[in-house]
């Protein structure tokens, strides 16, 4: 999409051929440097690192939950497990840990949970990172994530996990993008979108489901979706601001998961 018309164009185009802009590479190309993009595509960097960093988790849980309950565990995870893994509780159940606000998205509660958001998110998430770019992608990502957990323990104490409320964040994300471009690709976009945010909100009406987390990861994504324009000339200070902000939001994941870890090595077991 051409940065100064907004018209749709070509991979190969350098010039717009509707009001001849000179047009750089693609947000989601101009990482192509990075020395593992070799084993990762650049398309599904975030989306590859997310899918990775849940599975790695997932194993761990599941290790952990055999312990407890056998060989089941891997399609159902102790409870116990999730929560000293950094699930989200109630505020009021909190105590300070507001990492669990982070960590909870990274979690999944079974076999069936964590295959269903990966295939998800495997195509959803290389669709936003392609059209926002990869930092925009993130922040939204993580953003919503965040908002949905918070929302969530704000209404209910239930223990709750999943990759969901940033899915919901991504496609909401992807609504907004039909909201804020006129181009009738953008609509089209914008109308399967709005599909995908109805069958979820019929999902969440099922037992065992956070709607809260849904609603504010969902509601988040869009937000942040409506101000985040398309990328932009590189190097340009609304780039750098983006790229700034995903670097944040990296740390601050390491350093929930960071406290998760000093958290669950000084708590009894």
């Amino acid at each position: 999409m051409c940065p100064h018309c907004r018209a749709f164009i070509t991979t190969n185009d350098r010039v717009c051929p509707y009001c001849n802009e000179k047009v750089g590479a693609r947000a989601v190309d101009r990482s192509s440097d990075s020395p593992i993009l070799g084993f990762i595509p650049a398309v599904r960097f975030n989306t590859i690192v997310i899918l990775l960093i849940n599975f790695g988790l997932y194993v761990a849980t599941t290790i952990y939950s055999m312990r407890l309950a056998g060989g089941e565990a891997a399609m159902n995870i102790d409870g116990r497990v999730l929560y000293a893994f950094g699930a989200k509780v109630g505020l009021a159940d909190m105590h300070g840990e507001w990492w669990r606000l982070v960590t909870a998205g990274f979690l999944h509660g079974g076999l069936l949970h964590i295959l269903m958001n990966s295939w998800v998110l495997f195509d959803l998430g290389a669709q936003v990172e392609e059209l926002y770019g990869a930092s925009r992608m993130w922040v939204i990502y993580f953003v919503s994530s965040v908002a949905g957990f918070l929302l969530s323990a704000w209404w209910s104490p239930a223990i709750s996990i999943g990759a969901s409320a940033a899915l919901c964040g991504l496609i909401g994300a992807m609504i907004a993008l039909g909201v804020t471009q006129r181009h009738p690709m953008a609509q089209a976009i914008r109308s399967v979108y709005i599909r995908w945010a109805v069958y979820l909100l019929i999902f969440s009406l099922l037992p065992g489901v956070d709607m809260m987390a849904h609603i504010g990861g969902g509601l988040a994504g869009f937000a942040l979706g409506y101000i985040a324009d398309l990328p932009g000339p590189a190097g340009s200070p609304k780039e750098r601001l983006w790229h700034a902000s995903a670097w944040f939001c990296v740390l601050l994941t390491a350093v929930s998961f960071l406290k998760l870890y000093l958290w669950f090595t000084q708590t009894p077991s």
